[in-house]
Parts: C-alpha cells; structure tokens; sequence
C-alpha cells in the first residue's frame, strides 16, 4: 500500500497536474484527448467556480482527482452534487486513492448541507460500482433516468 493519500481542494496552480488525470480519465471513456481543450475545459470550470475538483497526491505525486458539479433538488430544496468525474492513476489503483477521494467528498458534502452526492459510471466499470456501493451508493430502482444528445 502506498503511504499516507493527501486530498486537497486543486486550484490554478494544480492546473498542470489536474490536467494529466484528466487526460486519463478521458482515454479511460474513450474521450478525445486533446491536451488543450481538456486543460481549458478544467480551467474555466475552476475559475467559475462552477465546479470543485479535489485532488489526491500520494508521496507528493498527483495519484487521482473527482470533479464534483454543484445541483439542487427542487423536491427538498436543497443543494446535491453531482460526482461526475473520479480517476486515479494506473499505478495508484488499489491502494485507497479512490476511496480517500470519494470520502472526501462526502465529508465536504455534509459540512455544505449537502443532501445527495450522485453519479454514474458505465455498466461495465464493475470495478468502479464495487467501490461506490462499499462507501453507501445505491443504485437508482425508482426513478429512470434519460438524457437528450442537444448538438
């Protein structure tokens, strides 16, 4: 097992780092990879604080990040995250990075009155749904969830 995992908020200046594990998670979901359109994409999100990304760093070393988008539920008029990005880097896989990260983001979700923290991963990511399930997510049985391509 690696040493201790350090989860902090990413801000500008983790650009650089943040950028590389997005990359991967992209070409882990057969994305286009385009390095500048990626670290743009990231940089307007942060700047706008339309997004928050924590960032996991193992022996000082970038080991994995989650982007988390700010939502709300009408029906308790409350605010929900959406959990919309989690990687962790190949040689980080299996020590805990994953799981610090999705605890972190459930410790910063009750601390914001946060009342849901959602996502989704492919059907075949079981790996991924193991992990999720073990730290309390449940599937979705009560409601379908759709989506419309728009351009």
């Amino acid at each position: 097992m690696h040493s201790d995992v350090r989860i902090e908020e990413a801000g500008l200046a983790d650009l650089e780092a943040v950028t590389d594990l997005f990359l991967g998670y992209l070409d882990f979901y057969q994305a286009p990879t385009e390095r500048d359109a990626a670290k743009s994409f990231l940089s307007e999100r942060m700047s706008r604080g339309e997004s928050t990304v924590l960032l996991a760093r193992v022996d000082g070393k970038a080991a994995g990040f989650t982007q988390i988008y700010p939502l709300f539920s009408s029906v308790r008029r409350s605010p929900v995250w959406l959990l919309n990005d989690l990687f962790v880097a190949p040689d980080f896989r299996r020590h805990g990075v994953g799981r610090a990260l999705i605890q972190a983001v459930a410790e910063r979700a009750e601390k914001a009155g946060v009342v849901r923290v959602e996502l989704s991963t492919a059907e075949t990511n079981t790996q991924a749904q193991a992990l999720y399930e073990a730290e309390g997510f449940v599937a979705d049985v009560v409601f379908r969830r759709y989506s419309r391509r728009i351009g």
